[in-house]
């Protein structure tokens, strides 16, 4: 199974994953119809579904006018339904698409509705659709959620196993690994993923998708038990370094805010 994406906005990516047989899409995240529509017609591809990650716009604006459209069915979170969400999915349950079972994983932190799906198909590795709770090198602000239910949703992410993909829904790795290389600068790992990645947005290639073992390495958000990542976020704010698990969390996340 593979996804690609397409760009929407600033820096969204909007990712779709097609069956040629069908030749039918399923989307996650549609923030922007028209991105959408313009690939169906281009490719004459139907959307088949849509993948709802939570509530923000730049993820659900375009969702109305694709159903209009397709009439497709809308998994999500419960709080969108069933104004944009037609299938509220929770915690635990799978929704195929194109016959693959995507398990939910509730994930708050970002937004107290955020949703992840995790896939292991037959024929490809394991995957991740996370919207904006992962990033490649850094993790989603905490508009909603504490800190506390942050980590707890990092550390769902980072027990899935190391080779899964990570697709996250924008691109800021630049600037998540220039926040990471501040407070760990000695990561040998974060340093040759800094370089990868520059290297991919000079040739305008998206720097997604990441890899779990590599977010283990080099993402600071997954690094959250490394003293030295803690006590470089505590330089960084001039301030003690936090002694336990969820205060270390919560130093680095605003560290990174105030970065």
């Amino acid at each position: 199974m593979t996804f690609f994406p397409l760009a929407a906005f600033n820096d969204n990516y909007i990712w779709i994953t097609l069956d040629t047989a069908k030749k039918s899409i399923w989307a996650v995240d549609p923030g922007d119809a028209k991105v959408v529509l313009d690939y169906c017609h281009s490719q004459k591809v139907t959307l088949e579904g849509i993948l709802v990650t939570h509530h923000h716009k730049d993820h659900t604006g375009g969702i109305q006018e694709l159903v209009q459209h397709f009439e497709c069915p809308v998994y999500g979170p419960e709080s969108l339904a069933p104004h944009l969400v037609s299938k509220p999915i929770r915690q635990g349950e799978e929704i195929l698409v194109h016959g693959t079972a995507f398990l939910v994983l509730e994930t708050p932190g970002h937004t107290l509705d955020h949703l992840c799906y995790f896939a292991e198909p037959s024929t490809s590795k394991q995957l991740l659709l996370c919207g904006d709770t992962l990033f490649r090198g850094g993790c989603g602000r905490l508009f909603e959620g504490s800190p506390a239910q942050m980590l707890s949703s990092m550390m769902k992410l980072r027990s899935l196993p190391p080779e899964t993909l990570v697709y996250g829904t924008h691109e800021y790795t630049l600037s998540n690994y220039r926040f990471a290389l501040a407070i760990d600068p000695n990561n040998s790992a974060l340093i040759e993923a800094d370089k990868t990645a520059t290297a991919l947005r000079d040739n305008e290639t998206p720097t997604l998708p990441s890899t779990i073992a590599l977010e283990q390495q080099t993402n600071p958000f997954m690094r959250f038990d490394r003293e030295e990542v803690v006590a470089g976020a505590a330089a960084l704010l001039n301030e003690p370094m936090a002694m336990d698990t969820i205060n270390s969390f919560a130093q680095i996340r605003r560290a990174k805010d105030g970065f």
